[in-house]
């Protein structure tokens, strides 16, 4: 094999894959990262088994083939060299040698025949959607997800697509988020499967507020294609919770608030909060709520807001950061907050989106 390319745009390349690969992995091949020619191109991929990212880069082919090569070496080596054109030829005994301008590096690869193979999918059983879209399901929900590895169904989102409607939903235990949209086409079958927090990960680091998405569903796989990457994960198993089960109906009155008022009042609480006193207090009044933080050798803090609420007084306690986590990314200038009372959660309805914290204690 033998390339000529532009260090910058090889370097995005390199950048948009080399993520998921692990410096722990106890099998050498799974450090490296696959480069082989495709017609006039390159194909970049690399893996840990549980989600692969492959991605294509034009380039100018001197010579077909392909190699493995140590990932992280391979994008210092190329972070570092001068701009403008780079060569990467493939000798004997899967050396690679690597030549920028007035400069040249020597690396020893892995045959390529010992890479993973990427899984093969149906594109006629796709569903695509803009990537603003999926975007934005994702940072509205992708922050309620578990990190508990003794709950490891909820360590991920659920992503169901029935009828028309895309809806991801994501739960803790404690809080829970789902969004739903419409989609224009739809898989022949039901969809339901948990995307693992890692491919979300790479999903959001990947989509951009331009352009399609494609979403294939495969065996104990899916494959998201974003303008030519593509992203292939393994599905966690196991059954989801019964989220509709939590879900409670709409109540009246609500209490109306303005998002940046109630989210600041949140965060200067939360700078009392401590590991073992974490709950922030909220006493609800018919024109105001006061927010207030006790903890115990530390200080206290008390702020009030104004409200609009026609409903009975009480107290109620709250994680901070299960509040503070939806209302940062909301862009509505006011919301309706519904409040049962002390022992009950509280919901946000916004249109096709609903959030959902259970309380604490005070």
């Amino acid at each position: 094999m033998k390339i000529k390319t532009n260090k910058d745009e090889l370097l995005l390349g390199i950048q948009t894959v080399q993520n998921v690969v692990s410096s722990k992995s106890t099998l050498p091949i799974l450090s490296n990262m696959l480069i082989e020619t495709k017609n006039d191109s390159i194909k970049l991929n690399t893996t840990d088994l549980d989600i692969g990212i492959s991605c294509e880069l034009p380039v100018n082919i001197q010579e077909q083939g392909g190699i493995t090569i140590p990932a992280k070496r391979f994008s210092d080596i190329i972070k570092e060299l001068p701009s403008g054109e780079v060569v990467i030829t493939t000798r004997k005994n899967n050396q690679v040698d690597i030549e920028g301008a007035n400069c040249r590096f020597k690396l020893l690869g892995l045959p390529k025949d010992e890479f993973p193979k990427f899984p093969e999918f149906k594109e006629k059983d796709s569903v695509r959607l803009e990537q603003s879209v999926l975007k934005e399901m994702l940072r509205m929900t992708s922050f309620a997800v578990s990190h508990e590895e003794s709950r490891y169904v909820l360590n991920g989102i659920l992503l169901e697509i029935f009828d028309k409607t895309f809806r991801i939903v994501a739960t803790d235990g404690r809080r829970l988020a789902k969004i739903e949209k419409e989609i224009i086409n739809t898989v022949k079958d039901d969809v339901k499967v948990i995307i693992p927090l890692k491919a979300v990960q790479e999903l959001n680091r990947n989509l951009k507020d331009t352009g399609e998405v494609a979403f294939v569903p495969g065996h104990n796989q899916v494959l998201f294609d974003i303008d030519g990457i593509l992203i292939a994960t393994r599905v966690i198993e196991g059954e989801f919770p019964n989220y509709n089960q939590v879900i409670p109906k709409a109540i009246s009155p609500k209490i109306e608030v303005f998002t940046q008022d109630l989210l600041a009042a949140i965060r200067r609480a939360n700078l009392l909060s401590t590991p073992d006193f974490q709950a922030v207090k909220f006493e609800v009044f018919g024109d105001k709520i006061i927010v207030s933080k006790t903890t115990p050798e530390v200080g206290e803090s008390r702020e009030e807001i104004p409200v609009t609420y026609g409903g009975a007084e009480f107290i109620v306690g709250f994680n901070p950061h299960f509040l503070i986590d939806v209302l940062k990314n909301l862009n509505e200038e006011k919301i309706e907050l519904e409040l049962l009372g002390s022992d009950k959660p509280a919901v946000i309805r916004l249109g096709d989106y609903l959030y959902l914290a259970l309380p604490m204690r005070i």
